[in-house]
């Protein structure tokens, strides 16, 4: 039987892409500057497991880092930095192995012709060893989903049974894919939540995360003066209705909502402080400049994590291009 590994089981690897002269972070101006939030992440995570990273020239990237032990360049063709979207589910099935969704582009708003072959790419260079990586015609990105490693999935209805994604699936179509791909047995749908200025339909992973198999960590808003306050109010609502597997209640835990952030055409950007991502001897969760919601977030998750270090990621950057920290990361088992 087949299961979807949960994210803070023991990682082999985690996929990083930096950007180049060819995606959307070049048109900002100084593609150094980019750079900056790409460095931070691998940094933080290699000094206690190996870190992918996709790059277009190894030597110019591998020269950014003072060291580069726990890091292996890949030089690649993609389309875009958002790993989580197209980088491999990991699930056992008696052993390890790997599935390769189809990325669309997030229903074919950008390019992903290039990001969709990453995935086999890899594989054939060797990098996921003798694990198998199976293809699915089926498109499904990484932050479309939450798991809690025992078959339960989490996941928003206005990202999931969208138009752009698979022809526009009722809810009961997309559990019986899920069910068959991953081995889900329960779903919990979201029928309300988003981010202004995202670009992904409300990808659970902007919204609300497991942090265990009782405990889900979410993104409250208490300002009703925020055009956010209604929707993620129904959102906790929906939560607080969820049950686990044995019927009792999951610990719910609110984040702050995170600090609100503008380009400078006066579009809102998806900063969310749920985008953090669990690693194996530590939990890095995204920063916006907000000492106070920073502070508060950290020790937020300093609690729910007290046997992980807690490294913040400045991601300012990032949401210029509509992501954070997790859409920028992608963990591997195998």
């Amino acid at each position: 039987m087949r299961r979807l590994r949960a994210e803070w089981e023991e990682q082999r690897a985690v996929l990083i892409a930096f950007p180049h002269e060819e995606t959307d972070w070049a048109k900002e101006g100084d593609l150094q500057k980019a750079y900056a939030p790409f460095i931070r992440i691998a940094q933080a995570l290699a000094y206690s497991q190996t870190v992918y990273i996709l790059c277009r020239d190894r030597k110019a990237i591998s020269d950014l880092f003072c060291s580069t032990n726990g890091m292996v360049f890949i030089e690649a063709e993609y389309d875009d930095t958002w790993t989580r979207d197209y980088g491999p589910f990991s699930i056992e099935e008696g052993s390890p192995k790997l599935l390769d969704f189809v990325f669309d582009g997030w229903g074919g708003k950008f390019p992903a012709e290039r990001d969709n072959a990453v995935n086999r790419f890899l594989w054939e260079k060797g990098y996921f060893g003798r694990t198998p990586l199976e293809s699915v015609d089926f498109v499904l990105e990484g932050g479309s989903i939450e798991c809690d490693g025992r078959g339960t999935v989490l996941s928003t209805s206005r990202c999931l049974c969208h138009p752009n994604r698979n022809g526009g699936l009722s809810k009961t179509e997309v559990e019986k894919h899920l069910r068959d791909l991953l081995g889900a047995q329960r779903f919990l749908w979201l029928e309300h939540g988003y981010l202004a200025g995202d670009d992904t339909d409300s990808h659970i992973d902007t919204l609300a995360r497991f942090v265990n198999e009782s405990t889900i960590a979410y993104v409250r808003c208490d300002d009703p003066e925020d055009e956010h306050y209604e929707e993620l109010a129904a959102m906790e609502a929906e939560l607080r209705a969820f049950r686990r597997a044995d019927g009792r209640p999951y610990r719910l835990v609110p984040l702050p909502m995170a600090p609100a952030r503008f380009d400078a055409s006066g579009k809102r950007l998806p900063a969310t402080y749920a985008n953090f991502l669990i690693a194996n001897r530590a939990l890095l969760y995204p920063s916006y400049e907000s000492p106070q919601n920073d502070r508060l977030a950290g020790e937020i998750f300093a609690e729910l994590f007290p046997d992980r270090e807690i490294i913040p990621i400045p991601c300012s950057r990032l949401i210029t291009q509509g992501g954070s920290l997790h859409c920028s990361t992608m963990q591997i088992h195998f």
